[in-house]
């Protein structure tokens, strides 16, 4: 072979590994092109698909939350009513009192004819979230029935407790018609809480944000966000559509946050939270030692009934039976006397810890007011601003719950005074240590670390 002919040889193999490589390159390419497009293709259906997902979510908890709105604000206005009715009624016959034995007789008979051996109050709506323990239906008229009672005869009791577990339950029984899944029936049981503590209370924003903070110390449920705060809403432009009324708090006029003022609040604070703990050991305890003497259920409430009727006359008062409501705005205008807070925890301790029902956070927050109106004079602060600290400080050491308490200040006593609010909501929070109302709630998150430690309030 010749050199010429060698060299067209050598520059035909070029041409064809030019040609190879060229058409490796081309499928190369084709097949990052395809693969790009599908992978294109593919986020954007995933995308679409989470859209629709999101979308179709929203109409669901919509309508989930426009029936709770309506239903369960519906059934919360009326049991508003019936509470002020009951209790006017009472004021103006006060001889009604002395049936208050008799009344607990029927609490008990009431229960144990629904086959309720042991009621575990608001516990157990945390319970159902908590470890989709159910809220029967019946638990609703139960609880509505039985809280009528106890103020109509005179117990010192709340409302909003019992709010809590209407709406738990009616929002259980809303679930199982729609045939929710577990984690949607917790979300359900949180929507009707939201709407009847909206629709008793009259305080939308921070009851859509409650029933999802109360659960768990250090979490909030945010996947019930919408539903919530859509119910609550709308429960409370119902009930006072209804004809609810709201109790207006006139707090005066609030100096400017110094250094000097704040540092008060930051003192009050932690007396507020010292308090919130006794608060909440003071109506544990006596639970524990009506069940520790007295077993028979009938026995325990006739002799919860008369320790009432006798202290209402060893004070020689009434204004601890019932919720108190009219203290809790008096306490807005002039300063009450040191043991005012201390016997409304003496009253409410005896009251629900013998088998009376009703709500704990109205109590909480008369023993708050009463406390701040108090300090006020020793801290040369205003009494109206004292006192409005002091109730949602209380709240907030005795659920611990401090987003709630903040929302509820703004909601109850607008702008003006809430950096004292929210120091002593901080402070309250910090210092009440793992205490709560309900036993039921988890501390998933340390108070004082960032630190996961998952237990039980005391």
């Amino acid at each position: 072979m010749n050199t010429n002919e060698h060299n067209q040889i050598k520059e035909t193999e070029n041409i064809n590994m030019n040609n190879n490589d060229n058409t490796n390159e081309n499928q190369k390419s084709y097949t990052s092109d395809t693969t790009s497009t599908n992978s294109t293709q593919h986020d954007s259906k995933n995308q679409w698909e989470r859209i629709k997902f999101a979308a179709l979510t929203l109409l669901k908890w919509t309508l989930c939350a426009i029936i709770s709105g309506f239903v369960v604000g519906g059934i919360g206005a009326g049991f508003a009513i019936a509470l002020t009715y009951v209790t006017s009624f009472r004021i103006t016959h006060q001889w009604l009192l002395f049936l208050l034995p008799i009344g607990g007789l029927g609490i008990v008979g009431l229960y144990q004819l629904a086959g309720v051996k042991k009621s575990k109050g608001t516990n157990l709506v945390i319970n159902a979230i908590h470890s989709n323990e159910e809220v029967p239906i019946y638990v609703a008229p139960l609880i509505i029935i039985s809280t009528i009672i106890t103020h109509l005869f005179g117990g010192s009791a709340g409302r909003e407790g019992a709010a809590l577990q209407v709406g738990g339950s009616i929002g259980n029984f809303f679930a199982k018609i729609f045939k929710f899944d577990d984690k949607d029936t917790r979300i359900m049981i949180m929507c009707g809480m939201s709407a009847c503590f909206s629709a008793l209370f009259g305080t939308p924003i921070a009851a859509a944000i409650f029933s999802m903070e109360v659960i768990s110390v250090g979490i909030m449920y945010y996947a019930a966000l919408v539903p919530c705060v859509l119910a609550a809403l709308i429960a409370d432009g119902f009930a006072v559509y209804l004809g609810v009324s709201r109790a207006v708090y006139p707090i005066g006029s609030i100096p400017d946050l110094s250094f000097l003022s704040g540092s008060k609040m930051v003192l009050i604070g932690i007396l507020f939270a010292i308090v919130s703990i006794f608060f909440c050991l003071g109506l544990h305890t006596a639970a524990k030692l009506y069940n520790k003497f007295i077993s028979n259920s009938y026995l325990k409430i006739v002799i919860a009934g008369f320790m009432i009727i006798a202290l209402r006359f060893i004070f020689q008062t009434t204004d601890y039976l019932g919720a108190g409501g009219d203290i809790i705005i008096a306490s807005f205008f002039t300063s009450c006397a040191w043991y005012v807070f201390i016997l409304k925890i003496v009253f409410t301790a005896a009251t629900l810890g013998g088998g009376y029902k009703g709500g704990e956070i109205v109590p909480a927050l008369f023993v708050g007011a009463t406390l701040g109106s108090f300090l006020a004079p020793i801290f040369g602060l205003p009494v109206g601003l004292c006192a409005a600290c002091g109730m949602v400080s209380i709240f907030c050491g005795a659920t611990n719950c401090p987003l709630t308490s903040l929302l509820m200040s703004i909601e109850m006593f607008g702008l003006a005074p809430v950096k004292y609010c929210l120091i002593a909501i901080a402070i309250s929070y910090l210092l009440s240590g793992y205490y709560s109302l309900y036993g039921s709630q988890k501390i998933i998150y340390s108070k004082y670390k960032t630190q996961y430690i998952n237990r039980n309030s005391h």
